[in-house]
């Protein structure tokens, strides 16, 4: 039997973690080790195959250029250890998914830009948190993204108030909220990298989010 591929996954410290545990079931699921790193879980030293970079608080401002006196919640420590990983999955060409603020932070890690509160700009979509898949995304139809979920209408949850404003350099727009909102990023140069605004963890049910941890594990070292 092939050996299953081993899965780094970035978080929370927090014991109690839905994010992770979710994460943890569906990359068990799609054929995975998942191994679950944070500023209280030291990595095994096992080569990874694939990175997840997960959710969670703000990005600190300062990574971006932002407001730094705006009353956010951070967790630095967490910012320079997610940063450090995903610039060593770049320079080993790692595949990589970023959840939420995890493809955000990879925007940021490339030089990207963020909305540092898009609270403002809704007009058409709501912004209250919920797990359920209510909001609305359209992807670019010839996209990576739309081929891997096998459509480029989405139905997808929202928990956040931050967004990617300018894609960093190697990365393209693909998917969009009703508000114009990014929702969506990936590789232009044919780089295995994948960000999405939503949380496909708590949508392993829906065969459209599952596939996006299939897509990790085929283009796994």
């Amino acid at each position: 039997m092939a050996e299953r591929p081993r899965v780094g996954v970035t978080g929370n410290a927090r014991r109690w973690a839905p994010s992770w545990w979710c994460t943890w079931l569906t990359l068990r699921l799609a054929g995975a080790v998942p191994e679950r790193i944070s500023v209280r879980h030291a990595p095994s030293g096992h080569p990874l195959a694939a990175l997840v970079i997960g959710g969670g608080n703000d990005i600190s401002p300062e990574h971006y250029g932002g407001n730094l006196n705006a009353k956010v919640k951070l967790d630095p420590e967490r910012d320079q250890l997610e940063i450090d990983w995903i610039r060593r999955a770049l320079e080993q060409e790692i595949p990589l998914l970023g959840i939420c603020r995890g493809a955000q932070l990879i925007n940021v890690v490339l030089g990207g830009r963020l909305h540092q509160d898009v609270r403002p700009m809704r007009q058409r979509t709501h912004n209250r948190p919920g797990l359920l898949p209510t909001k609305q995304v359209r992807l670019v139809p010839d996209s990576n993204l739309a081929a891997v979920c096998g459509k480029s209408r989405l139905r997808v949850n929202s928990l956040h108030h931050q967004a990617i404003r300018d894609p960093g350099s190697g990365l393209v727009v693909v998917g969009w909220d009703l508000d114009d909102i990014t929702q969506a990023v990936e590789s232009s140069g044919g780089r295995s990298i994948i960000g999405v605004q939503w949380h496909p963890e708590y949508l392993f049910y829906l065969p459209s989010q599952f596939a996006l941890f299939r897509w990790l594990l085929r283009r796994a070292k």
